[in-house]
């Protein structure tokens, strides 16, 4: 009898990982290539494609149902990415029609973070739940809202933008052209950007002035003591705690649940983030919401989910 097997691929806005998984939720092969060395998505699809092909071979391409994808502003309804600021293709991306081409496989496609959402309620943090946010700290802040049991799409398949949503009024300049943005200010691009400006801005004896500043950096500085990588952490903590607590009015989640880099920090950002949501929430969703980190591994939470979406 044939193993019944699903693609699921994650594409980042630095990198995209795929894996061949099986119902029991097993990633049986994976691999990754790099978002940003092709000239166009059609370059793209092709590397994806050859980067896939070893692992189809050796698991049996007759034994795979198909191929999911999850992708920034990736469309569930219509199978296109469109105007992903942190992608390097502009405009509208029929992706999933490129994928099915190049590959014969169906394929269906959502939003990098719904795929991560669909990914913690069947096999992570979120099992069991029916109302839970999962938020994605990576190259952008990405999230997935699920309420009542179910991955909240909107009209257009675009719902749930908690990257997009202002955070500072008047703020500094979004990839998505806007100015506030959480993304700009939360995510491991954004950490970084405030480090930046500190460093010209200031003249603290910091760690970080040894070289160009990354997230792993200002994370590996703080956990030694340094006084402005804990500050950066206790900043980017209250952008991101103020925002979640407004946030918890919308949904009333049981649960926020964070992966991507920035999240690996755990409760250096989470302890303080926790902090700021709770003195700015509204009385009646005080103590009532867990802040939690994803139980998958980084990238295997939307390769998961991606692949759920091939079923």
């Amino acid at each position: 009898m044939m193993q019944a097997l699903t693609v699921g691929i994650d594409v980042g806005g630095t990198n995209t990982a795929f894996g061949i998984v099986n119902r029991r939720g097993e990633i049986i092969s994976k691999g990754s290539i790099s978002t940003r060395a092709h000239a166009t998505v059609q370059d793209f699809v092709q590397a994806l494609a050859a980067a896939l092909h070893p692992h189809m071979v050796a698991a049996g391409t007759g034994n795979i149902a198909g191929i999911g994808v999850g992708a920034p502003n990736g469309n569930y309804y219509t199978g296109e990415i469109a105007f992903a600021p942190n992608l390097p293709w502009s405009g509208v991306i029929p992706l999933a029609k490129l994928i099915n081409s190049e590959t014969g496989l169906p394929c269906t496609l959502t939003n990098d973070a719904n795929a991560a959402a669909i990914g913690e309620m069947t096999y992570g943090a979120a099992r069991g739940m029916n109302d839970f946010i999962v938020v994605t700290l990576g190259t952008g802040v990405g999230s997935g809202f699920v309420a009542n049991g179910k991955l909240i799409y909107g009209h257009d398949g675009f719902a749930g933008e908690l990257g997009h949503v202002i955070a500072v009024r008047g703020g500094r300049e979004c990839g998505c052209g806007r100015r506030g943005c959480l993304e700009a200010y939360c995510s491991a691009t954004g950490i970084v950007r405030t480090a930046t400006e500190w460093l010209s801005n200031r003249t603290d004896e910091s760690m970080l002035r040894k070289g160009t500043p990354d997230a792993r950096s200002i994370h590996n500085a703080a956990m030694n003591g340094d006084a402005l990588a804990l500050e950066l952490f206790d900043y980017t903590a209250r952008i991101l705690g103020e925002t979640l607590a407004d946030t918890v009015a919308v949904t009333s989640p049981e649960a926020i649940i964070f992966f991507g880099g920035l999240a690996n920090a755990g409760e250096m950002l989470l302890t303080p983030t926790r902090k700021y949501m709770e003195e700015n929430m509204l009385n009646i969703f005080k103590n009532k919401v867990k802040l939690l980190q994803s139980a998958l591994p980084d990238a295997d939470a939307a390769i998961l989910g991606a692949s759920a979406l091939a079923w």
